[in-house]
């Protein structure tokens, strides 16, 4: 057993490590002739500059007694537009105005590109995700079931997929099924994670059900239980919890491999940074951010998943 002294030790070993990779980070980026303009980058996060705010016809400007009021008065008979909410007014009581004209600004934070693409990411990534442990669990029930068709068809399945690359299978289901059923870009992302993640998971729960003790299934079946609830109630519950980290790793993998819906122009994280990288001219530190914003979510993910795991090991 490690002593406090030994802890502290290889603690100091760990931050030695990590702080040599950084300072070899460093040296890298100095080495390159390559001027680093981070503030680029950071309205494409967070967008700081002021709304404008424009008349949508020709008209008139009124401003109300408190000065805090502004109507615009059309010429043309629309209804007024009042504008109650600016932190800067550019124009005065009377003035006149024509269509586009800014009329005022109001100070506000807007998510930038960047962030509406890890919105996009994480919508895909959840829906993928609950997706796939529902058809997941069918499959790998299905992989271990009694009936033989069920069971090829289960395994047929899995090896298909398994065996060809989820981008082929995301331009099949988007150029070929998608265009037969309609789908959006949205859907057909979503189905091809969904049932490329499912592969995996209905693997990763059976190999969790056979790890069971087949005591455990006779026991319960002595007990008068179905071979349904029997599965549900005693097996399943300790499949998943043996489980539990290879799935997690599935997860954090289907996160990164939505990535690869941007080649149907379904605007997630990678997508935006590509566009980002298009309008700054700042490649590095624009694929830093993107880098840091996936990370943060798997990171996240993982940590959930070490709750859990901890709670399923205390309860158990």
């Amino acid at each position: 057993m490690q002593t406090a002294k030994q802890r502290w030790l290889w603690n100091g070993v760990f931050v030695g490590v990590v702080l040599m990779l950084a300072g070899a980070l460093y040296w890298s980026t100095q080495s390159i002739d390559y001027h680093w303009r981070w503030e680029r980058v950071l309205p494409y996060v967070v967008d700081s500059s002021p709304q404008s705010i424009r008349a949508p016809f020709d008209g008139q400007a009124e401003l109300g007694d408190d000065g805090r009021t502004l109507t615009l008065v059309s010429d043309h008979g629309d209804a007024p537009l009042v504008l109650d909410s600016f932190s800067t007014l550019l124009v005065a009581d009377g003035d006149l105005l024509f269509e586009g004209d800014e009329v005022a600004r109001l100070d506000s934070l807007r998510a930038g590109p960047i962030l509406h693409g890890m919105v996009m990411t994480l919508q895909l990534s959840v829906v993928s995700l609950l997706c796939s442990i529902l058809l997941g669990l069918g499959l790998g029930l299905g992989r271990l079931s009694a009936n033989p068709a069920l069971r090829r068809l289960c395994i047929l399945y899995i090896e298909i997929i398994r065996g060809t690359p989820l981008l082929v299978q995301i331009f099949i289901i988007y150029f070929f099924v998608g265009t037969v059923l309609s789908l959006d870009r949205f859907t057909a992302g979503a189905t091809a994670l969904t049932l490329f993640s499912a592969a995996y998971v209905a693997e990763i729960i059976r190999a969790g059900i056979q790890a069971v003790p087949v005591g455990q299934m006779e026991a319960a079946r002595s007990l008068g239980m179905s071979y349904g609830r029997a599965m549900v109630e005693v097996v399943l519950p300790q499949a998943l919890r043996r489980s539990l980290p290879a799935l997690a790793g599935q997860f954090i993998n289907l996160i990164k491999d939505s990535s690869l819906v941007s080649v149907i122009s379904l605007t997630d994280l990678t997508k935006a940074g590509r566009e980002v990288v298009s309008s700054t001219f700042a490649p590095f530190e624009v694929w830093f951010t993107v880098a840091l914003l996936y990370l943060v979510m798997t990171a996240s993910l993982s940590w959930l998943v070490q709750r859990l795991e901890r709670r399923l090991s205390a309860g158990h």
